[in-house]
């Protein structure tokens, strides 16, 4: 028959287990506080007046008013007139929701938007245009955005692109006259050579 060699025990000094768990409390802590300061700053949206319709998503098409300012308040771009007729497409400006359309931060804030609201739209420089900023661009590099944005309404891409269709068939018929064809455009005059004496 085989022995079994026992070790004792020996027995935990009293506070030794809770001071053995406050130091693995403390170490998870500062590994949470490393962790957490390494994250970089990300993209904030304020509500200014709360939206009552859903939140557009990636493939859909935003419609939004909006203001884009610098850390110092400079004003560096804002929405205009809508470029479509009225009646057609909401007002504002038409932005597709995906990657490389818009910046980053603008993508991300623009789904955490709903229907109708005010927001204000914080976008950090890794999420905006980093150090490389667009040539001609009034911003600077390493510079955070800040937008007041109105999200009007959205639309999936198909809907707007029927739209868009339906739009220029309308275009086409008025120019056409009633049989709804434009007539094509006349011919061009190609110089020819020069006439030979």
């Amino acid at each position: 028959m085989t022995e079994v060699t026992r070790v004792p025990l020996q027995p935990i000094a009293k506070g030794s287990l809770t001071k053995l768990w406050l130091g693995v409390i403390v170490a998870v802590l500062i590994g949470a506080g490393v962790a957490w300061a390494a994250v970089p700053k990300g993209v904030s949206v304020e509500t200014i007046t709360a939206g009552s319709g859903g939140s557009p998503s990636i493939g859909d098409v935003a419609f939004v008013k909006y203001k884009g300012t610098l850390a110092d308040g400079t004003v560096f771009d804002e929405s205009g007139p809508s470029p479509f007729p009225p009646g057609i497409f909401p007002e504002g400006t038409p932005f597709l929701l995906e990657e490389g359309q818009v910046v980053d931060g603008f993508l991300i804030g623009l789904q955490q938007m709903e229907k109708g609201g005010t927001y204000e739209l914080y976008i950090p420089s890794e999420f905006a245009y980093g150090d490389e900023p667009r040539p001609g661009s009034p911003i600077p590099p390493g510079a955070d955005l800040t937008f007041e944005v109105e999200l009007v309404d959205f639309m999936s891409r198909e809907d707007a692109e029927r739209r868009v269709m339906a739009m220029q068939q309308a275009m086409e018929a008025q120019q056409g006259g009633e049989g709804g064809v434009a007539p094509p455009p006349p011919p061009q005059q190609v110089p020819g050579p020069p006439p030979q004496n």
